[in-house]
C-alpha cells in the first residue's frame, strides 16, 4: 500500500493504544519506517532509469531491507528509548510494524497480475521464507482507495475527539492549527444541524 495509507493506518492504531502524544507519534513512525527501504527510487530518478521504466534500486531493495522480522526488531528497539512508556511502545511498535507488512502482503501488487510483491520475512539476511498471496490486489486498486478514504475520515474524527492529528508526526505547530480548524468545522456543522432540527420542530 502507499506510504500515506500506512501513515493513516499506523496513526489510527496508535491513537487507540497509547495514552500520550509522544508515544503515539513514535508508534506511528514504526508503521511508516519500513518504506525507508524504498528510498532507492530517488537514485533511479537521478540516473534516469525511472523515466525509462527500467528501475533498479527500488525493486532491488524495497521489501528486502526493512520488510521483515529484523527490521521490526531493529525499529522497535530504536524507538522505545524515546518513549514515556518504553516497554509498551516497544511492543506496539513491533505490532504496528507488522501491520505495515500485512497491508503490503494483501495490497501492493504491480500493474500486472503476476507482479506480486512478496515479503521476505528474514530479509535482508535470507530470502526464506518468502511470503506472498496470489490474490494480492494492485497498489491502485479500488480496495486500497476505499481503505485509504475510510482511514482519512476515521483520522479526522479521532483528531476532533482527542485533539491530536496525524499531522503532529511531522510538526506540533501545524498539528495545533489543523486540529483547531477541524474542531471549528465540526462545531459549525453541529450548530447548523441543531438549527435545522429546531426549525423543523418549530414548523
Amino acid at each position: 500500500m502507499s506510504p500515506i495509507t500506512h501513515l493513516f493506518a499506523s496513526w489510527v492504531a496508535a491513537a487507540y493504544t497509547t495514552d500520550n502524544v509522544r508515544d503515539r507519534r513514535l508508534v506511528t513512525m514504526a508503521g511508516v519506517i519500513p518504506d525507508a527501504d524504498g528510498v532507492g527510487i530517488v537514485l533511479d530518478m537521478a540516473n534516469g532509469s525511472f523515466a525509462r521504466g527500467n528501475l533498479f534500486y527500488y525493486p532491488e531493495y524495497h521489501h528486502w531491507i526493512l520488510h521483515g522480522l529484523p527490521g521490526a526488531l531493529g525499529c522497535s528497539i530504536l524507538l522505545a528509548p524515546f518513549a514515556r512508556r518504553k516497554w509498551r511502545v516497544l511492543g506496539l511498535s513491533f505490532l504496528v510494524f507488522h501491520l505495515h507488512l500485512f497491508c503490503d502482503f494483501v495490497g501492493s501488487r504491480g500493474p500486472t497480475a503476476d507482479d506480486i510483491w512478496p515479503i521476505f520475512y528474514l530479509g535482508p539476511f535470507s530470502r526464506s521464507p518468502m511470503l506472498y498471496w496470489k490474490h494480492q490486489w494492485a497498489l491502485d486498486a479500488w480496495p486500497n482507495r476505499v481503505f485509504s478514504a475510510a482511514l482519512l475520515v476515521w483520522s479526522i474524527g479521532l483528531a476532533i475527539r482527542i485533539g491530536d492529528s496525524v499531522v503532529g508526526v511531522f510538526s506540533r505547530r501545524a498539528d495545533g492549527i489543523v486540529v483547531a480548524v477541524l474542531r471549528k468545522w465540526a462545531g459549525s456543522a453541529r450548530f447548523r444541524h441543531a438549527s435545522a432540527d429546531a426549525s423543523k420542530s418549530a414548523g
